[in-house]
């Protein structure tokens, strides 16, 4: 870890994007519920899934594997993220950003990062990864 602990770094993520983003999908939420809250106080509409049932509290939960992705789940997300998920996870998740038209955004743990990392973002003190950024409306 970069030296903060995983609550700051959950809540960084979040903060960034429920600043960003106005419809986020959290991939592998476990028991981390507090990227998906921060974004979600921050007027973000927030869902989450995972493979394994998980309390989520107050944010939408689905089951799901991003390997064999309900599509469904994700449809109207701006952005895709997860919060240290397996570096395994990063090509489906890629092809899952791509189907839906919208970003994706990885926290990695260390530097088990996919590749070349993708495009690094600044989230505070925190670095995220960008593997996928949808098209542009405008362009």
């Amino acid at each position: 870890m970069t030296g903060h602990s995983i609550k700051q770094i959950e809540r960084a993520v979040g903060a960034y994007i429920g600043a960003h983003y106005r419809d986020a999908v959290e991939v592998g939420i476990g028991r981390n519920t507090t990227a998906a809250e921060t974004a979600r106080a921050a007027g973000c509409r927030v869902r989450a899934v995972d493979v394994r049932p998980c309390e989520t509290g107050a944010v939408p939960f689905a089951r799901d594997d991003v390997f064999a992705p309900d599509l469904a789940l994700y449809r109207g997300a701006e952005v895709i993220y997860a919060v240290r998920p397996g570096v395994e996870m990063v090509p489906p998740l890629v092809a899952l950003a791509r189907a839906c038209a919208c970003d994706l955004l990885v926290y990695h743990l260390g530097n088990e990062i996919h590749l070349d990392g993708g495009e690094r973002v600044a989230a505070g003190n925190v670095v995220l990864h960008r593997y996928y950024r949808a098209p542009s409306e405008e362009g």
